[in-house]
């Protein structure tokens, strides 16, 4: 992808295989995210992430500087995978409405596989430097931007005009439920299945944007 290839690019390395570095790093990211997940990000070191990336600490030096580059490598990852999860999910051509709960509960299936990394970055974002939490933030936007697209083609194949900021709002909430799923997973994993979850949570949205007054007309 092509963030991918520029957040590649942002951390300096003076290794000139662009695929070993991307391969190399993939490995280290997929250490630290387990070690951060389970120690915490102040508690891990960068000698451990090179022991469970199988890396010696001078060879994990070659691929980056500093254990923030490693965690804005591993937001950036996270990032890219739901991307990539979502982008297949509001891909399929389902029409109307259909369409953007297809997209509601394959996101929130994203959320459920990934609920420890999703967590992991809202517990991590503020040690970065500010020029890594505006890329990391802006990640987050785009992701977002995927469902205000998406709602602003629904609304309009629905014969509705909506403002921007209500879009903008719109968008906004259906991926912060998406994350609730997983930060609030303590009491909603005890009360909610999946399924029920989304289904309530759809019914929400829809009413909210008076789209289900559409569907009934469907």
């Amino acid at each position: 992808m092509q963030r991918r290839s520029k957040a590649l690019q942002e951390i300096p390395t003076n290794v000139k295989d662009r695929e070993l570095v991307a391969k190399r790093r993939r490995q280290i990211v997929d250490a630290a995210v387990s070690l951060f997940i389970s120690n915490g990000y102040h508690r891990t070191t960068t000698r451990q992430i090179a022991r469970a990336a199988g890396f010696s600490i001078g060879n994990l030096y070659e691929y980056v500087s500093t254990k923030e580059d490693v965690l804005y490598l591993v937001c950036d990852a996270i990032h890219a995978e739901m991307e990539e999860a979502l982008i297949s999910v509001i891909s399929r051509k389902t029409p109307g409405i259909d369409a953007l709960r297809d997209a509601v509960s394959g996101y929130f299936k994203v959320c459920d596989r990934m609920s420890d990394p999703i967590v992991l970055i809202y517990q991590v974002t503020q040690f970065l430097s500010d020029k890594w939490r505006k890329r990391v933030l802006a990640n987050e936007i785009r992701v977002t931007g995927m469902f205000r697209k998406l709602l602003t083609e629904v609304v309009a194949g629905c014969g509705m005009k909506m403002d921007g900021k209500q879009l903008d709002l719109a968008a906004h909430n259906i991926a912060v439920l998406g994350h609730a799923w997983a930060f609030r997973r303590w009491f909603y994993r005890s009360n909610y299945s999946l399924e029920e979850y989304t289904r309530f949570q759809t019914r929400n949205i829809l009413g909210a944007l008076a789209l289900d007054q559409v569907q009934g007309k469907e």
